[in-house]
């Protein structure tokens, strides 16, 4: 895994373009595609259902994007799961009144937060979920500012769920396959950039705090994901 070793954080340029930029539109239609191939919502779908006992009243998802990713998440939860309330927390309000409608279809009641996560934790302390999801959101961050940020999720929810690119050759190579699906400039750039900032072994367990204790999953999913899922423990739940 030569030059993968280590995580490499570099800006990605979707994050830095106009929310209506074309080129930014072109390829948030992309990672729809990408979330597809990566098989995600099924992932986080199947270990939300093996990770909470009972179906949730409450659930966060960070760096929700434009909600379409938990929207199919929630297809296939929404059979069982119904009347919860779900907020979308990201900095930029990309949720439209479309999706809004179709998470109400399912029976799911859907709050948009634009706000950065930090802010949001730090305003939101006291508030609580039965889980918390992100998606390709995590390798936006710094090993500290992961810390930072899993300190505040451990105090409000009982179950974190999180799906990274999986840090290695394979996703590297197809990274830089995805003009084969038609993908732009932009995503095929912050792919590979996504890639380098990954996930192996147990990176994120490390950073995950002691105190409360939880039981924590770490593993590849796949041939693309990084999965994993800190779910408080019994002794620190009762």
């Amino acid at each position: 895994m030569s030059g993968l070793a280590l995580r490499q954080i570099e800006p990605e340029i979707l994050d830095q373009l106009p929310e209506t930029d074309p080129r930014a539109v072109a390829s948030r239609r992309d990672l729809k595609r990408v979330n597809a191939i990566m098989a995600q919502a099924r992932i986080t779908a199947s270990l939300l259902r093996a990770n909470l006992i009972k179906p949730p009243r409450r659930i966060l998802e960070i760096g929700a994007g434009d909600g379409t990713f938990m929207l199919k998440v929630a297809e296939r939860l929404a059979p069982d799961w119904r009347d919860i309330e779900l907020v979308l927390v990201d900095r930029l309000h990309l949720v439209s009144d479309t999706s809004v409608a179709a998470f109400g279809a399912l029976g799911w009641k859907v709050r948009p937060v634009q706000a950065d996560v930090f802010a949001y934790l730090d305003e939101n302390a006291d508030q609580s979920f039965d889980a918390v999801t992100a998606n390709l959101f995590l390798h936006h961050f710094n090993d500290g500012e992961l810390c930072r940020l899993f300190a505040g999720l451990s105090q409000i929810a009982p179950v974190f769920v999180a799906t990274e690119p999986l840090r290695g050759s394979l996703p590297l190579l197809s990274a830089g396959m995805l003009w084969a699906i038609g993908a732009n400039d932009v995503t095929r750039h912050d792919a590979a950039v996504s890639v380098r900032a990954g996930f192996a072994g147990r990176e994120l367990s490390a950073l995950w705090p002691q105190e409360p204790p939880f039981e924590l999953q770490e593993r590849r999913r796949g041939l693309f994901t990084q999965a994993f899922v800190a779910r408080r423990s019994e002794a620190a739940a009762a």
